[in-house]
C-alpha cells in the first residue's frame, strides 16, 4: 500500500475523482444562491478542512520559514485559483455541468502549453498528440 501511496498516479487519479464530484455537487450547490457567495462558501469549507488536516497531522510551518519566491507565487496560485472557482461556479449555473466541465478541463492543455513556454518542459510528439486529442475532446464533448 505504501508504493501506491507515493505515487503521483495514484494521488492525480483520486484529484481527478474529487473533481467529478466537484463539479456534480456544485452544479446542485448553486442551482438556488449566487454563483459568487457558493464560492465563498466552498472556500470556507476548505479552509477549515485543510486548517483541521494540518492540525491534526501537525503539518503547519512558520510563515517566515517561506521564501519571497514561494510566497509570491503561492499568492498567484491561490489568485488564480480563487478566479478560477469563481468562473467555474457561474458556468455551472449557466450550463450544464457536462458541458461545463469538459471545457474546464481545457487546462490541460493550457498547462501543457504554459509549461512549455515558460518552465522549459518538453514532451515528446506522442504526448502533444495527447495533449491535442484531450482539446479536440473536450471540445467535441462540450458541443455534442
Amino acid at each position: 500500500m505504501q508504493l501506491v501511496t507515493s505515487s503521483w498516479f495514484f494521488w492525480a487519479l483520486l484529484a481527478a475523482v474529487f473533481a467529478a464530484l466537484t463539479a456534480v455537487f456544485a452544479k446542485v450547490g448553486v442551482s438556488e444562491i449566487n454563483s459568487n457567495f457558493a464560492t465563498f462558501l466552498r472556500t470556507v469549507v476548505v479552509v477549515v478542512a485543510l486548517g483541521v488536516l494540518i492540525w491534526t497531522t501537525g503539518e503547519n510551518q512558520s510563515l517566515s520559514t517561506l521564501s519571497p519566491k514561494t510566497s509570491v507565487f503561492l499568492v498567484l496560485s491561490g489568485l488564480a485559483t480563487g478566479a478560477s472557482w469563481l468562473c467555474y461556479f457561474r458556468a455551472l449555473q449557466l450550463g450544464n455541468v457536462s458541458q461545463v466541465a469538459p471545457i474546464d478541463k481545457l487546462s490541460v492543455v493550457l498547462v501543457a502549453i504554459i509549461a512549455a513556454v515558460f518552465l522549459g518542459e518538453s514532451m515528446s510528439l506522442t504526448g502533444w498528440s495527447g495533449v491535442a486529442l484531450i482539446g479536440v475532446g473536450a471540445l467535441l464533448v462540450a458541443v455534442a
